[in-house]
């Protein structure tokens, strides 16, 4: 082992390689939405193609615990180039399908290999920077992330009309070769020095299946209904493989999860907000596109460019709020953005016509919203991972982003669970060929889905209030104890 003082000129190219195949797994949760109706023409089965989408969410989510740990104990630069390569193998072979089916199994290998590059890719990135200036770096690899989800939609529309669905797949390879050539070369190794060299099998056979059932559950109660035995029964087996993971991990000596990290006051409360702000944020995008798409008659491209606006003034904003959080404080700078996303999406519900204005209705309040979201992301991302002590880098990272991918297909069930009128009634159009007619109860629907984004929102900002304390001294201190595998 040796110990570096940080070389910020090395440390933010890391940041840049790293956020590249962040970029691509982030991309890839999304893209697909707008490719549905191309892949049905080529590949038919339209009922299955539905687990395109929700077969990527489902593994991405039920694999980043165990590949948290497992980067923490075998390395983390080990971790991610593997998952790097997985998750390119899987996307050559999403791009070559020949059936629905082998599509579904391709986007599991991709997801797969997304879960175990992600919270390392952030563990990699943590040692190269002084505590200090760690929110601001996690910032930039956050906004990376959430430019890229969205625009996803942006991206897959321009790629199935210039060329076709697949390559929305094999786009990611070359991105993929020239990250694994100049990772090998460039990143350093680290891991958590302390820990035994194997991962607890029977924990990750608890905690595995458990958050794939809950994510199941929730990703499918829109098709299922809530009260249905299959949404009920997988939420019931999940939760209870989750209660025995928790004890599994209260009673070994190397656990997949650590426990204590429960009592550090930051992690909880950025842990909490991140669930809650991501219900918002999934929710109000999709209710943005399904607004544009549906009511206003934007194509999928045109769409995701009306959005762009406000990811553009997310990213600008990242870094500087990261900033402004070591100086202000994490919870008052998540309280501003969640202000911001609160009254930009309430303005939704209030200013949005059916005849389209996109400049007076739409333009100021998704700057606003973006606005939030830079705010916010930087935020409770470097509150849940910047001042975690070294050998959890990724275990922090995975639980942090576990609990935004809950929070995601929690926003994603109820936006859809909010306007399943109009999803009906597009669902009709497409059926008989025709128009969708939308009424006055329709759009009711969507102000009343956007009020209730708008209060998630106010609340993850309220709950980071209230829980959040900033880390003690001797928690910073240890948090910038960082060393490399020589």
């Amino acid at each position: 082992m040796n110990t570096e003082t940080p070389d910020l000129s090395r440390a933010y190219k890391v940041l840049s390689l790293t956020a590249v195949a962040t970029f691509l797994v982030s991309l890839d949760t999304s893209i697909v939405v707008v490719a549905k109706n191309s892949i049905q023409a080529d590949l038919g089965h339209p009922t299955l193609l539905s687990w395109v989408f929700s077969a990527y969410s489902i593994a991405y989510a039920a694999g980043l615990l165990t590949a948290g740990r497992f980067a923490d104990v075998n390395g983390r630069k080990r971790s991610f180039m593997r998952g790097l390569a997985i998750f390119s193998i899987g996307s050559v072979l999403c791009g070559l399908a020949p059936t629905a089916p082998l599509l579904i199994a391709a986007r599991i290998i991709q997801a797969l290999g997304g879960a175990q590059l992600t919270p390392a890719s952030l563990a990699l990135v943590l040692p190269e920077f002084p505590v200090e200036k760690r929110t601001v770096a996690i910032g930039i690899w956050g906004a990376v992330g959430g430019l890229a989800a969205a625009a996803g939609p942006s991206a897959g529309g321009l790629l199935v009309d210039v060329l076709s669905w697949r390559w929305m797949f094999f786009i990611n390879v070359p991105f993929c070769i020239f990250t694994l050539i100049v990772g090998n070369r460039f990143l350093h190794e680290s891991k958590d020095p302390n820990a035994t060299k194997n991962v607890d099998l029977v924990g990750t056979a608890l905690g595995f299946p458990g958050v794939a059932l809950v994510t199941l559950a929730i990703v499918q109660s829109g098709d299922w209904g809530w009260v249905d035995t299959r949404t009920t029964g997988s939420l019931l087996a999940g939760l209870l493989l989750l209660a025995l993971f928790v004890q599994r991990c209260s009673s070994v000596a190397d656990p997949l999860l650590d426990l204590s990290l429960f009592k550090l006051p930051f992690v909880v409360a950025a842990n909490i907000a991140g669930l809650f702000f991501s219900i918002g944020f999934l929710g109000m995008w999709l209710l943005n596109t399904q607004w544009l798409q549906a009511v206003w008659g934007y194509s999928p491209a045109m769409s995701g460019l009306a959005i762009a606006p406000g990811p553009v003034a997310a990213a600008l904003l990242a870094a500087p709020m990261g900033r402004m959080a070591m100086k202000w404080g994490h919870a008052r700078v998540l309280m501003l953005g969640s202000v911001l996303l609160s009254f930009g999406t309430l303005m939704f519900s209030l200013q949005i016509q059916p005849t389209p204005n996109y400049v007076a209705d739409l333009l100021p309040w998704m700057i606003i919203t973006g606005a939030g979201v830079g705010c916010s992301m930087s935020t409770l991302s470097a509150a849940a991972s910047a001042f975690l002590p070294p050998a959890k880098f990724a275990m922090g990272s995975a639980l942090n982003t576990t609990m935004r991918q809950i929070g995601s297909a929690l926003g994603a069930a109820l936006a859809g669970s909010l306007v399943i009128s109009a999803s009906r009634i597009l669902e009709e159009a497409v059926r008989t060929e025709t128009a969708p007619v939308f009424t006055d109860a329709v759009f009711a629907d969507f102000d009343r889905a956007w009020q209730v984004m708008a209060a998630i929102y106010l609340f993850a900002g309220l709950v980071m209030l209230a829980l959040y304390r900033k880390p003690t001294e001797e928690q910073m201190a240890e948090a910038g104890q960082v060393s490399f595998v020589d």
